[in-house]
């Protein structure tokens, strides 16, 4: 069973002006706000952010073709050294919306390609794969991040270039807590 659309929705385009001749088209620029859970948790577009959608309808045989341009700001920590990352991401969408009743829609399963409902189209599922699938897996501050130092856990970028720290090796650990501990007693 299938939700019904709210023709309200900002990301819901009525066809009905589009007609169903095949090659008649429909320009669609608007700026809408991103839905709610569009990214993963170390990199995503903010919830309400402005996504700019530049797409064009074209009227096919099975149903109604949508490509176009899609434009949103995301944003995340660096995976390496958790500095904020923020990108903007430009991606290409290109959807078969199939008609009700028509051998497209009859003949592939229900979650092989994208319906229209009546005259309404639901760009959400197609913006949110193109959006997402352009995120980084690991998004970076830069290409050649350092990271972060695994003794102090600071960024090695605020780090001088001489800093280190001394490992001593386990075997010779308790002869140092002598060594220190001599350091204690004062000589007579």
């Amino acid at each position: 069973m299938t939700n019904t659309l709210d023709p309200a929705a900002p990301l819901v385009i009525d066809t009905a002006t589009l007609g169903r001749s095949s090659g008649t088209t429909l320009a669609v620029a608007r700026e809408v706000p991103a839905p709610p859970a569009l990214g993963t948790d170390v990199f995503k577009v903010p919830e309400s952010s402005a996504i700019d959608i530049d797409v064009l309808l074209t009227a096919v045989s099975e149903g109604v073709l949508v490509g176009g341009e899609v434009t949103a700001s995301a944003e995340g920590e660096c995976g390496r050294c958790l500095a904020p990352v923020r990108d903007t991401l430009r991606v290409q969408v290109q959807e078969l919306y199939a008609y009700e009743g028509s051998i497209t829609e009859e003949t592939t399963d229900a979650d092989e390609i994208l319906r229209l409902q009546g005259d309404l189209l639901d760009l959400e599922p197609a913006v949110r794969d193109a959006l997402v699938l352009a995120m980084p897996v690991t998004p970076l501050c830069r290409p050649d991040c350092p990271g972060l130092c695994t003794e102090c856990g600071v960024p090695w970028d605020e780090l001088p270039d001489d800093h280190s720290h001394e490992t001593v090796d386990p075997r010779w650990a308790a002869l140092d807590k002598l060594r220190l501990a001599g350091e204690d007693v004062e000589p007579n």
